[in-house]
């Protein structure tokens, strides 16, 4: 059985293997970034095509034909429109997208985004 080199012998000339490691690294680093850039983009639910909405976690094809069939209709002003309007997407379901991805208008769900008078409205005792 061969031996394993000691510590002080890896420091001399870098082996055939070692260069090409060392020539594809920074590619395999750039390609690495870019895939995880494009799965943590923003969609946004008033500009995507149905293959973006398919892209995000919890939005099936189902889902993704309800939500265009609806904004066919008119776009999704803010979160509360879009929970409105299109059936299966409640507050949870509405969280859950949101942190996979989703926007409305760029904007990222909030709870408060699903109450009545959420606009900026005090309640009234």
């Amino acid at each position: 059985m061969p031996r394993l080199p000691d510590l002080g012998q890896l420091s001399g000339t870098p082996r055939r293997g070692t260069l090409m490691a060392n020539r594809f690294l920074p590619a395999l680093c750039l390609a690495a970034l870019l895939h995880a850039g494009t799965a943590l983009a923003a969609v946004d639910v008033n500009r995507a095509r149905e293959a973006d909405l398919d892209g995000i976690k919890g939005i099936g094809p189902a889902l993704s034909s309800r939500i265009l069939a609806e904004r066919a209709k008119g776009r999704f002003q803010d979160w509360r429109d879009l929970i409105s309007r299109v059936k299966g997407i409640g507050p949870a379901a509405a969280a859950r997208l949101s942190e996979n991805g989703l926007t409305v208008d760029g904007a990222s769900y909030a709870p408060q985004d699903a109450r009545p008078g959420a606009a900026g409205t005090a309640p009234s005792h």
